[in-house]
């Protein structure tokens, strides 16, 4: 036995079953999301209460800039870290969508802060700092959705096949002495 072995061997990994591989996947892809978007909370308060404090900014005029600045630092955070597996093809469009559901994000967020603001005339700092994040709260979850459903798609298991399938011949370039011999049947 050599040093440091108990003589135990460890047992051969049991296969996990496809739905328990989708959900970790799943799960790991939520602390992903959320950590990225964590940061992302943090800088739209820095933003928000340095903007709403510093000027004479409006309170939703703030929160929107605020938004807008955790939005792009976010764009980087789920494009280089949570989704960076996934389809880096069609950058353009998906900068868009990122943006278009942002902007609805940013709607529901602000929106949430407008009516407490306006509408109930709850506007104390800390009452405004309540309600953004209240609308960080609810434009999280349809974020979270339109982003991996519709900006950082993955690639379809028959576009991953395909993939898969010329990255496997490409480099199979073989002389006709290297190649397999096929006997062929005498009838």
């Amino acid at each position: 036995m050599g040093r440091g072995s108990s003589g135990l061997h460890a047992a051969p990994p049991v296969p996990r079953s496809a739905v328990r591989q989708r959900f970790d996947r799943l799960m790991r892809e939520v602390a992903k999301f959320g950590a990225v978007g964590g940061a992302g909370v943090l800088v739209n308060f820095l933003v928000f209460n340095l903007v709403r404090h510093a000027t004479d900014l409006q309170v939703v005029r703030s929160s929107v800039i605020a938004t807008a600045v955790a939005t792009l630092t976010n764009y980087i955070g789920y494009r280089y870290f949570t989704y960076r597996d996934r389809d880096k093809s069609r950058r353009t469009k998906e900068l868009g969508l990122f943006l278009l559901f942002s902007v609805v994000g940013l709607v529901i967020e602000n929106g949430v802060l407008y009516a407490a603001t306006y509408g109930f005339g709850w506007d104390s700092p800390l009452q405004s700092n309540v309600f953004k994040f209240l609308g960080i709260g609810i434009a999280t979850l349809f974020r979270f959705w339109s982003y991996r459903t519709w900006v950082f798609r993955t690639l379809p298991p028959a576009e991953e096949a395909v993939t898969g399938a010329e990255s496997f011949l490409e480099p199979s370039r073989q002389t006709a002495a290297e190649k397999p011999r096929v006997r062929q049947r005498v009838g």
